[in-house]
């Protein structure tokens, strides 16, 4: 499991291209009969990709998080982005198409994924934060997730917003986790952005098309920088930063939190004639 130190503002305004990557962007998290894990400093946050093909695989504890298993002492959200699968959470198999969501509270023991078409394999997306205390293990399809319909044609950002986790929704300690996906010709997201002190944010890139890629904007509001993002990767976002992104096509993400609060509303503002 990779491990990425937090990094300050102070420092990415001296970062080049391939540093600035190195720190933020996880480039290879869906591998076939795999689970990849990367483990942020930022909220202590496990960020994971499972892609089961031909056999399934399963979740397993690693040395540096000092337990007997993985979610020992942890909660995990986990979106499928792919072909329809099974996670199999102690003896109980949980059915999950594309766009659903499971969450799997602290004290969960075995966790087994696979998929039911090896042509069209299952690409579960996880995130995954300390928790304090046991939460309820639930499943959430894209119909159950609140759908929100945002955006405009004038401002190319009109959107579909699906809550899975969250106050108002599949509780947990203090995983926030949710998806949008933008409709066809709408490239832009979060514009004008915001940032949140109170939680740190990871953002998981899908259904970018081929050759096509997201220019995802980060750094202070007046300070910021871009990273080219690929299909299938991911952005470790601070709290200090902004996230926001535009595609050179239509695409959808995942984004999930940690920290104080799962207000989803929390957010700090700014204003797009103060971004630099």
């Amino acid at each position: 499991m990779k491990y990425i130190l937090e990094t300050g503002p102070n420092e990415v305004k001296g970062m080049t291209t391939a540093v600035l990557r190195e720190n933020f962007l996880l480039e290879d998290l869906m591998q076939n009969e795999a689970i990849q894990a990367v483990y942020s400093a930022y909220e202590r946050f496990v960020i994971l990709g499972a892609k089961p093909v031909e056999k399934s695989v399963k979740l397993e504890t690693y040395p540096s998080l000092k337990s007997e298993y993985f979610l020992q002492r942890r909660e995990i959200g986990i979106i499928n982005v792919g072909g329809s699968g099974l996670i199999t959470v102690d003896g109980i198999g949980y059915h999950l198409d594309k766009l659903s969501c499971l969450y799997l509270g602290k004290g969960t023991e075995e966790v087994v994924f696979s998929s039911h078409s090896q042509s069209d394999p299952a690409l579960f997306f996880m995130l995954s934060t300390p928790a304090h205390t046991v939460m309820p293990n639930r499943l959430f399809s894209k119909e159950e997730a609140s759908p929100v319909e945002l955006g405009t044609p004038e401002n190319v950002n009109q959107r579909t917003i699906y809550k899975y986790i969250h106050q108002d929704g599949i509780d947990s300690c203090q995983l926030v986790m949710g998806l949008t996906v933008l409709k066809s010709g709408n490239i832009w997201n979060t514009m004008p952005p915001h940032t949140h002190d109170r939680r740190s944010e990871v953002y998981f890139y899908f259904d970018v098309q081929e050759n096509n890629a997201v220019f995802h904007f980060m750094g202070a509001p007046d300070e910021t920088r871009h990273l080219v993002v690929q299909n299938h990767q991911a952005i470790i976002s601070p709290p200090w930063s902004i996230h926001s992104g535009a595609g050179t096509a239509s695409y959808s993400f995942i984004w999930g939190m940690g920290g104080e609060n799962k207000d989803f509303t929390d957010m700090d503002l700014l204003d797009i004639s103060h971004i630099k």
